[in-house]
């Protein structure tokens, strides 16, 4: 089998064989958010800062590592969640699932919510921010019973759908982001926030078109991790959640104009070791666009710890972009069109 190269965090790339037979990760305590006068939030080992006003086109949140270092959460947080050690004592390895292999999430949009908080693949360091459409903020309908999200919603970094890339089975090309994350666990997370999930399985939706993947995870620290493996799992212990996962993914852009999602495979999931090998094939296509190997697509690559890209960056030209972008201020009000039930 083909070995899949990660990078370590702040470090160079390197090597896990097989299908991700490493050592389970350490749980990773999450920290408490930091004073609001400072515009930070800890995450892991990344904070969050706050650019702009919250509910605008300029409102951006941008991601440093624990020793204040401006990163990309595209390129730069590592995909493999890494082992945790406390005061320098290595972390102890878990009794059940040993090899359970977690992946970073980078949370995007919480659940219950309706902003679209995305990546913004295209911008420098790619800071999260809310999406636009013809010139106005994006936000999710209401898909009755549902409020906004269903799951916490976001990306795993690292990844990338090229849509130079056709899959093989459902004949359809990349989507040009980075893979996304459904998270089922019970915390409501916030934008920003990185978790350590567990990976259970994979629905392949096609957005007008691309190929769209969503992987089904659940947060490493959630009470119910422990009792679920993969997707049968899901199926047993939580009647109507997937059911209620494919209806939501066919039908949240109706309110907008738009037709229904498709998708592959009949709308069934696939398994975990399906998902894990799609997460795998979109890692590598990650690498080669950080190397410049591959058309970009106008995606931004500039990064601070990918030590063989031609497209690394210093510490303090990192800095500078963030230092351009305008300083945190108070929210625009949202429309309470926001809230409206949509029956389709």
């Amino acid at each position: 089998m083909r070995p899949l190269l990660l990078r370590s965090s702040l470090g160079c790339l390197v090597t896990v064989f097989g299908s991700f037979s490493a050592s389970r990760n350490k749980l990773v305590t999450q920290a408490a958010a930091a004073p609001h006068l400072y515009y930070l939030r800890k995450t892991m080992h990344y904070q969050t800062e706050e650019r702009g006003r919250p509910n605008s086109t300029d409102y951006r949140i941008y991601f440093k590592t624990s020793e204040g270092k401006y990163i990309s959460p595209f390129h730069d947080i590592p995909l493999i969640a890494e082992t945790e050690e406390d005061h320098g004592v290595p972390a102890k390895k878990p009794k059940n699932n040993e090899n359970e292999v977690l992946f970073n999430m980078v949370v995007e949009v919480p659940r219950w919510s309706n902003a679209k908080m995305e990546i913004a693949t295209k911008e420098s360091l790619n800071p999260i921010k809310q999406d636009v459409k013809k010139g106005k903020l994006r936000y999710v309908a209401n898909i009755f019973p549902h409020k906004g999200y269903i799951w916490n919603y976001g990306a795993l970094p690292q990844t990338w759908e090229d849509p130079n890339h056709t899959d093989a089975e459902t004949k359809c090309c990349g989507d040009n982001d980075p893979i996304d994350v459904c998270d089922i666990g019970t915390q409501v997370c916030f934008p920003g926030q990185v978790i350590q999930v567990k990976v259970l399985g994979i629905l392949a939706m096609i957005d007008e078109g691309e190929m769209d993947w969503k992987v089904i995870a659940i947060n490493a620290k959630d009470p119910d991790a422990k009792n679920l493996n993969n997707i049968e799992d899901v199926c047993k212990s939580r009647p109507g959640h997937l059911e209620a996962t494919v209806n939501w993914f066919r039908k949240y852009k109706v309110p907008d104009g738009k037709p229904e999602n498709q998708f592959g495979f009949n709308g069934q999931f696939k398994d975990k070791d399906f998902a894990v090998a799609i997460i795998k094939s979109t890692h590598e296509h990650w690498r080669a666009l950080v190397q410049k190997q591959t058309n970009s697509g106008g995606i931004e690559c500039k990064n601070i710890s990918c030590c063989d890209s031609p497209l690394n960056c210093s510490a303090d030209e990192a800095r500078d972009v963030v230092q351009l972008a305008p300083a945190f201020g108070s929210p625009h009000p949202v429309s309470p069109e926001v809230d409206k039930w949509h029956f389709v």
